[in-house]
């Protein structure tokens, strides 16, 4: 059960104590249990005097991921989150795991790029959202057959705003484009919203704006219904956010998580 444990060292000079290096590593393999896939993964404890460890009292517990993949087809550039004082049980960790004696809180951020979030709507999960859907607003159009949106492309713009292309077949014409702008905001704390959508005329064909309008409206409403947290909750791990901004190529979501337990440990 110390298997994973081997390997520690104190650099020169550290300092460090062994607790806490235990701690750091036992920490950063049940963090990694989190994500499908993650190019780094630190964690530092902050714990003064060290012998509070003993008694499981720590003052704060960073964690800071880079190239993470959740849910194998979500991909997060960067994820941050520092907790307050947590209570653990130390005995736990000689057996290579870390429990929570209570839930804690942690300040957030998370980090999407444009090429993440592209890639995200081609998941499984998100096109499960897009596809074969019977919307009233699009009965006249489809003959009220089902609906299905494809080929999503996001693009981030200053000031949370975002503009967005898609296509979608009707039965007598196919790959009808989607043109649209919007801002981003959050509702509750957990969802996502497209708000103030626009319908852009000049990336689609003269004699198909009018049906491309109803289309983007329908569209709109479905990008509304979709980004829910909770949908994406890690084990263990609540997000929620209070904040989110577009920065170039990126969209940095700040907040908090509640922490119930570490993954893999109950």
């Amino acid at each position: 059960m110390f298997g994973g444990l081997s390997g520690l060292t104190t650099p020169p000079g550290s300092g460090t104590d062994f607790g806490e290096r235990m701690l750091n590593t036992v920490a950063s393999q049940s963090i990694r249990h989190l994500f499908t896939q993650s190019e780094s993964v630190e964690v530092a404890v902050r714990c003064f005097p060290s012998s509070k460890l003993l008694q499981g009292s720590i003052d704060s517990f960073k964690m800071s991921g880079r190239g993470l993949i959740i849910r194998k087809d979500f991909w997060v550039e960067e994820m941050s989150f520092e907790t307050d004082a947590v209570s653990i049980d130390f005995g736990s960790i000689l057996g290579g795991k870390i429990r929570l004696k209570q839930s804690t809180q942690a300040v957030a951020q998370v980090t999407l790029t444009e090429d993440g979030i592209n890639q995200a709507f081609q998941s499984e999960l998100v096109q499960k959202r897009l596809q074969n859907l019977t919307m009233p607003e699009l009965t006249n159009l489809s003959g009220g057959e089902p609906v299905s949106f494809r080929e999503v492309q996001l693009q981030l713009l200053p000031d949370n705003q975002v503009k967005i292309l898609a296509k979608t077949d009707l039965p007598n014409c196919d790959a009808v484009p989607v043109s649209m702008t919007a801002t981003l905001d959050v509702e509750r704390r957990r969802r996502i919203l497209f708000q103030n959508s626009q319908f852009e005329p000049e990336a689609v064909d003269e004699s198909l704006r009018a049906i491309s309008e109803i289309l983007t409206k329908a569209f709109a409403q479905v990008l509304n219904e979709m980004v829910d947290l909770d949908r994406f909750n890690l084990d263990g791990v609540m997000m929620r956010i209070n904040r989110l901004e577009t920065q170039g190529k990126k969209l940095i979501f700040s907040g908090y998580a509640q922490i119930d337990r570490f993954p893999g440990n109950g």
